[in-house]
């Protein structure tokens, strides 16, 4: 794993330890409607930003052509 895949890596484990204590709290009825719907909001903003670090992993992984794998054209 190159230093950039574990960045990515690293990042993602941050995001979704942020999900998942944000569902937490979310769980506990504890928040008020208002707070819980800026949470819910702050979500769908890390959702967000987690779905662009898998994409530029995905777009960088088929960037990459395995051994053998020399393109037909």
């Amino acid at each position: 794993m190159n230093d950039s895949e574990q960045l990515v890596d690293e990042r993602l484990d941050d995001l979704i330890s942020r999900l998942e204590r944000a569902a937490e709290q979310l769980r506990s009825g504890e928040l008020s409607a208002d707070a819980a719907a800026t949470l819910v909001e702050d979500c769908a903003g890390l959702a967000g930003e987690a779905a662009v670090e898998l994409e530029r992993r995905s777009r960088a992984e088929v960037s990459t052509v395995a051994p053998g794998q020399d393109s037909l054209l």
